[in-house]
């Protein structure tokens, strides 16, 4: 990196830096200076330095005066000086052009962003490496907005806030990739539609009673190890169907965005990818704990606009922020040493999901933020700003995850705003009144906990709702295909399970599974092509439910 020679009168002028070949410079005589100086002490090295197009000849400078020294002073629009450096801010005089959000680089090669823009002076936030950068160091503008690499090269890499590859499979293919900034604004009202198709999940729990669309922002909040980051994945797991089919209007690529976790949790993330075969639709965006407050702050934006390029090339993504507690933190370390009140930056960071309108390419871009709480306060600071945000949540509870009912989802507080718009009618058809009974259920567990004098009626209701929620339990990386949750849930909710004892129910649902795909393959793609339960195939349903059901009590309790 080029520095400008710095001339005080009197002084003998600042190194050069980054140059090729010394030069002797003949003794300079100036009424400025009050004596002689040999300039051959000064051992620079030569090279040619440009700044707005415009080279440094360096045969001009053994004349220095008044109008050599302006030239110099006025190119400080360009170029700075670190006045001073504490906790991975610098700041920093010059730099007068400088754009907010402009990457600037230091004398060590080391680089920023520049974000407070005052009238002396320039706040800089250090990316890496800050003990590199000095007091009195020389920073220039590349005239760049932070930007990242974007596009199908990224699939299938681990890679930094600045989307430099952190896996070392080598660089990217930046003859196919392109760069995009990574704070843009968010697409206008005009730009998109509705939510109206399904994402899922594979989770029973989540595709039946909290249903995800293609383009929707859908909370998971909870406790620490209570299971968000393993709904995430299971997510990204079950996209594999789709993204091993040829039709790419269907495939819904993934981001994960790991935003100060520990290494080894990253690590363990990755690996369990790898072994199912799905990082080669994802990419991993990675600023661990490890890394400064400035990496942890971009790292969110980088992904976003990793997930923007298949959204506006009529594409589909999905974008896990895990977790946005953490960005706010580092958000707020970050304004507090630059002496600037903390925003609300997830505002525009979610904004920018969404569903595109068919005339701009019929995209879209699912957020699956992560907001880890304290003691289950859902009414703190962070966790209600984004509850206000999104278009619903999932709430994660403790005391459902240690009595053994994973995923630990509390229904009465999760809620999904897009609803069955986000569904197919088949699933519809058989989760339409779920929610209610559970929440019956519920209500009358909790009020039978104090007599035993119960009618039929309610034992019934009691009976049915042990084994619904046995059956919505479901274990980790084992997503569902959409209509074998169907049929499962099909099975639930008409009562077929009421004879199943409840610790029985999951082996019923995995034997019921193998039983249609050995005996009735045909009725996976009848659900999947017609997308509803007609009268025809609701006959052949629960003829083959009774049949099953039948084999299934003779085998295990006789």
């Amino acid at each position: 990196m080029n520095s400008l020679i710095n001339i005080v009168p009197g002084k003998i002028p600042i190194k050069l830096i980054n140059v090729l070949n010394p030069i002797n410079i003949k003794p300079l005589k100036s009424s400025k200076f009050s004596n002689n100086y040999n300039l051959n002490d000064l051992k620079c090295h030569y090279k040619n330095y440009s700044i707005n197009s415009k080279s440094i000849n360096f045969s001009q400078t053994r004349n220095f005066g008044n109008s050599s020294f302006n030239n110099l002073k006025n190119n400080s629009n360009d170029y700075g000086k670190v006045i001073s450096v504490c906790d991975g801010i610098a700041r920093v005089s010059g730099l007068n052009n400088v754009k907010s959000e402009e990457l600037v680089e230091f004398e060590s090669g080391v680089q920023g962003m520049a974000l407070n823009l005052e009238k002396d002076e320039v706040g800089i936030v250090i990316f890496n490496n800050e003990q590199s950068v000095k007091e009195g160091d020389s920073v220039i503008r590349t005239k760049r907005i932070v930007d990242v690499p974007v596009g199908k090269e990224l699939l299938g890499r681990i890679v930094d806030s600045l989307g430099n590859p952190i896996d070392g499979k080598g660089p990217i293919n930046m003859k196919k990739a392109k760069r995009q900034r990574t704070i843009v604004k968010a697409p206008g009202i005009i730009e998109r539609q509705s939510v109206k198709e399904p994402l899922y999940t594979g989770i029973k729990c989540i595709d039946s009673m909290i249903p995800i669309g293609r383009g929707q922002r859908e909370l998971i909040i909870g406790d620490r190890q209570t299971g968000k980051t393993a709904i995430a994945l299971d997510c990204i797991l079950n996209q594999k169907r789709l993204n091993d089919e040829r039709d790419d209007s269907k495939k819904v690529y993934c981001i994960y965005v790991s935003i100060g976790q520990k290494r080894s949790t990253l690590a363990q993330f990755v690996e369990i990818l790898e072994q199912n075969d799905a990082l080669k639709y994802c990419t991993v965006v990675a600023a661990t704990a490890s890394e400064s407050a400035s990496l942890q702050y971009l790292a969110p934006y980088a992904g976003c606009t990793m997930g923007e390029y298949y959204r506006d090339n009529g594409m589909h993504a999905l974008i896990i922020y895990d977790d946005l507690t953490k960005h706010s933190i580092a958000y707020r370390e970050m304004s507090l040493l630059l002496r600037r009140p903390p925003g609300r930056e997830a505002y525009p960071l979610l904004e920018r999901s969404g569903k595109m309108d068919d005339k701009y390419g019929g995209g879209s871009l699912t957020a699956l933020p992560i907001v880890e709480t304290l003691g289950g306060d859902v009414s703190a600071y962070i966790p209600t700003n984004i509850i206000s945000i999104t278009d619903g949540q999932i709430f994660l509870e403790p005391n459902l995850f240690y009595k053994g009912n994973r995923p630990a989802i509390n229904i009465g507080l999760s809620v999904s705003r897009i609803g069955g718009a986000a569904q197919s009618k088949a699933m519809r058809q058989v989760a339409g009144s779920l929610k209610l009974f559970l929440a019956q259920y519920r209500e009358i567990a909790a009020f039978t906990q104090f007599g035993s004098d119960l009618d039929a009626s309610t034992q019934h209701i009691l009976n049915r709702g042990a084994r619904l929620t046995e059956l919505l339990k479901q274990y980790q990386y084992n997503p569902l295909p959409e209509e074998l949750q169907v049929i499962v849930l099909y099975a639930g909710v008409n009562g077929y399970t009421d004879n199943i004892e409840v610790k029985d129910v999951l082996l019923y649902e995995k034997e019921l599974e193998k039983f249609i795909t050995k005996n009735f393959p045909d009725m996976y793609k009848i659900l999947r092509n017609e997308k509803k339960i007609s009268e025809e195939t609701d006959g052949f349903l629960k003829e083959i439910l009774e049949l099953f059901t039948d084999f299934f009590i003779n085998s295990v309790y006789k």
